[in-house]
């Protein structure tokens, strides 16, 4: 094993967690590649298939808000083995579900266990790891999403080659038990129980002036990135007129970008202090977004699609980063817990519905645009309040 005296950070358990983060994520946007096959079969709208992430997205917000209650009774190690197990616990009750709302209670349990997994794996993140190399670290760690958005479209697709979509989700149902049982044998830290939730703490958590900035900003981050994502190949199927076989190899090719920058954003979050960071993201994922409903064509929307994943990966190392500058480590979790909570309500389940919802009334690209617009709409806000907190350190 890899000790902090020969690197800042031990790379085995570390690379485990992005594992687990990983499969966790691909459980929760899997639907996403799968849409074109599932709306067919299912006979739902647009409206009706942008809305299955909002429950995704209200079992995540009660995971996270009961992430305390459970890694203060079996400590964040235990914790997160119990995360991924049940997880794909879910995806077996979705993969057997003949009913809309049995698949809707499957979504609601994946997002509820998978919200257990975020606060006690970052706790064991920055615990493992130097303070100085905090960024560096959380861009490793943010691996797990970006690879889950390159690798899903291709994971779907080579599935359903084999597979029913639903024998898709049960054969990633097992993978998510194997790696729990994985971790619980081979994972390092994390012994530490959590901080059991106090109303004292969420009360000085949500009174933080800090806090709704950084519940704003991961709002939009999460809207930019999960929300326009799982939107995605419904707009290049339906919209576009493209294959699905096409549209979801581009969409995954376009995040491979995403993570070559992202291994930048951490040095430049570090170098450069995650208020300026943050800043450099949010204005090219707004303008981008917004290109990619305002410009469209064989050329020009996948390069929309390129550059949009690629700003957006930037976001979350430098949030977390500066979630984590912001609050103390008693208040960590659960201010991590609560922005997310948000972030998540509204970016990864209002506003793909949303989306839906627009697209079915207009058009899947105006409602890009808009979102762009309301994306560059934050910055001025962003701005005025984090330096009024000087929050550039």
């Amino acid at each position: 094993m890899i000790s902090k005296k020969t690197f800042p950070f031990p790379l085995g358990p570390l690379f485990l967690l992005v594992a687990i983060f990983y499969l966790s994520f691909v459980a929760r946007i899997i639907f996403a590649p799968l849409l074109p096959v599932v709306e067919r079969d299912l006979s739902l709208g647009h409206g009706q298939a942008g809305s299955l992430f909002f429950f995704v997205a209200a079992g995540y917000g009660a995971g996270l808000l009961g992430s305390g209650f459970v890694s203060s009774l079996l400590s964040h190690r235990g914790t997160i083995t119990l995360s991924i197990m049940m997880v794909g616990a879910a995806l077996f009750i979705i993969s057997g579900s003949a009913s809309l709302n049995g698949i809707h209670g499957g979504l609601f349990l994946i997002g509820l266990f998978a919200g257990f997994y975020l606060p006690s794996g970052l706790a064991t993140l920055t615990n493992m790891t130097s303070r100085e190399h905090w960024g560096k670290a959380m861009a490793i760690h943010e691996l797990a999403p970006n690879l889950a958005f390159v690798t899903a479209p291709f994971l779907s697709e080579a599935l359903l080659k084999l597979f029913s979509w639903r024998q898709s989700l049960a054969t990633l149902g097992i993978c998510s038990i194997l790696m729990g049982v994985l971790f619980l044998f081979l994972g390092w830290g994390g012994r530490e129980k959590g901080e059991l939730p106090r109303l004292k703490a969420v009360n000085e958590v949500v009174m933080n002036p800090p806090f709704w900035v950084m519940t704003t900003m991961f709002t939009v981050s999460i809207g930019s990135s999960l929300g326009v994502y799982t939107m995605m190949p419904l707009f290049l199927v339906s919209e576009m007129g493209m294959d699905r076989g096409w549209a979801n190899t581009l969409i995954g090719l376009s995040r491979t970008f995403g993570i070559v920058v992202l291994f930048i954003s951490g040095f430049i979050a570090d170098r450069f202090g995650p208020k300026q960071a943050l800043t450099l993201f949010l204005t090219t994922t707004a303008i981008f977004t917004l290109l990619l409903g305002l410009i469209q064509g064989a050329v020009t929307t996948p390069v929309w699609i390129f550059l949009q994943a690629a700003s957006t990966a930037c976001l979350f190392p430098v949030g977390f980063t500066l979630l984590s500058l912001i609050f103390p480590t008693h208040l960590r979790s659960i201010a991590l817990s609560l922005v997310i909570l948000v972030g998540f309500l509204l970016g990864g389940g209002v506003i793909p519905s949303a989306i839906g919802h627009w697209a079915e009334a207009f058009s899947f690209s105006s409602g890009f645009f808009l979102l762009g617009v309301f994306f560059m709409g934050m910055l001025p806000l962003f701005l005025r309040v984090a330096t009024r907190l000087n929050l550039s350190e």
